[in-house]
């Protein structure tokens, strides 16, 4: 069971986000908003990650109320997906968007948080949970793609609704240990001020900024491209299919380089397919680069999980995946968010990712170059 109950969330959790995010900056075009407001739409939600997540998750720590927070997550996402099809005007759009997004900003870092609770002993395995995720994605991509093709929109949050009824309930199988006391739980204030987690949370957001443009921009890039709502679920399932081997052999990867070292080899592929989506002259071409994508992500946040429960103090381990996940989720993903949007409409899905891969590279120097000037005593 306690692989099980993770494994199994991970598969569904991630079905039901294909079968709806990639198609959200679609959505918000069919609907007729303009390059600001799907801006706007688009970085939004990730500042209310960044603040929200960090704050579910410290109140799970302080309280072990893990498990009530998830379950509101859930509930949300099932209001929220039902609602989504009938609404038609932008305030009432965007009040929704960040509703959902205050309530689900904590899933992904308590359900990692239960994980490594769960594996004491063997956490270098995490990967091989994670790769529920991507099976998850996998399975999922295509199977939306199609259904979006042949009915609309409206199946994918109907998809996503129904899958997320099956995480409410497995969430009641996550275990996460007794709260550690207060006399015994580490010092947020000291965490937040060392400087390797600072430099950590650096590289956390670089990647938040470029796993936002692929997550939200590479589907209209596609349709710019040529390709169809076809092509949309193929890329996702190269993708997904990308991962497995760097989930599953996450432990190795873990022991070859370490956390530090594989989540800056990880951002520096992740800036050279940004580069190539740049370059791509075709749909096939934009699906060839995807293949790329078990280096980038799954090396990412495997990396990042690891750090993040390795450097967490006793009581918070919670809280610093909450800290990773507002990083990249929150703040990173909103900086890619809103210049995404403006960049979408000015210079169009070649321009975007070249500029992209221009930041990762520079900011992954600038941060490195630092670490190495900077050295914590």
């Amino acid at each position: 069971m306690k692989k099980a109950v993770p494994f199994s969330f991970n598969f569904i959790f991630f079905a039901g986000m294909a079968s709806i995010v990639p198609y959200f900056v679609l959505y918000y075009q069919r609907l007729g908003f303009n390059g600001m407001q799907i801006s706007l739409l688009a970085g939004l939600p990730p500042l209310v990650t960044l603040f929200f997540s960090p704050f579910w998750t410290n109140l799970a720590d302080r309280t072990g109320w893990h498990r009530l927070i998830m379950s509101m997550g859930a509930l949300m996402v099932i209001i929220a997906d039902l609602l989504f099809p009938a609404l038609t005007t932008f305030s009432v759009v965007l009040f929704v968007v960040i509703l959902l997004n205050i309530f689900i900003a904590p899933l992904s870092s308590l359900a990692d948080s239960a994980t490594m609770h769960m594996l004491t002993g063997e956490r270098e395995m995490y990967g091989r949970i994670r790769i529920g995720g991507t099976l998850g994605w996998g399975v999922a991509s295509p199977i939306a793609g199609a259904l979006i093709a042949r009915y609309g929109l409206k199946m994918g949050f109907w998809s996503c609704a129904a899958l997320f009824v099956l995480i409410l309930i497995l969430v009641q199988g996550f275990s996460f240990g007794k709260p550690e006391p207060a006399e015994t739980r580490g010092n947020l204030r000291d965490l937040i001020s060392k400087r390797h987690w600072i430099y950590f949370m650096s590289y956390a957001f670089l990647g938040g900024v470029l796993l936002n443009s692929t997550s939200n921009f590479l589907s209209p890039y596609i349709a710019e491209l040529g390709g169809t709502e076809f092509h949309i679920g193929l890329v996702n399932l190269v993708a997904a299919l990308s991962e497995l081997p760097a989930f599953f052999f996450g432990n190795h990867l873990l022991r070859r380089f370490g956390a530090h070292r594989l989540m800056i080899l990880s951002l520096i592929i992740t800036g050279i397919r940004s580069f190539l989506f740049a370059l791509s002259p075709t749909p096939a071409f934009a699906i060839l680069a995807q293949v790329l994508n078990g280096l980038t992500f799954a090396a990412l946040w495997t990396a990042g999980v690891a750090y993040a429960d390795e450097h967490s103090p006793a009581g918070l381990k919670a809280t610093g995946q909450g800290m990773l996940g507002a990083m990249t989720f929150g703040i990173g993903s909103a900086v890619g968010g809103f210049l995404g949007g403006f960049l979408l409409e000015s210079i169009g899905g070649r321009g975007l990712f070249l500029v992209f891969g221009l930041i990762l590279v520079v900011g992954v120097a600038i941060v490195f170059l630092l670490e190495r000037w900077t050295p914590e005593k």
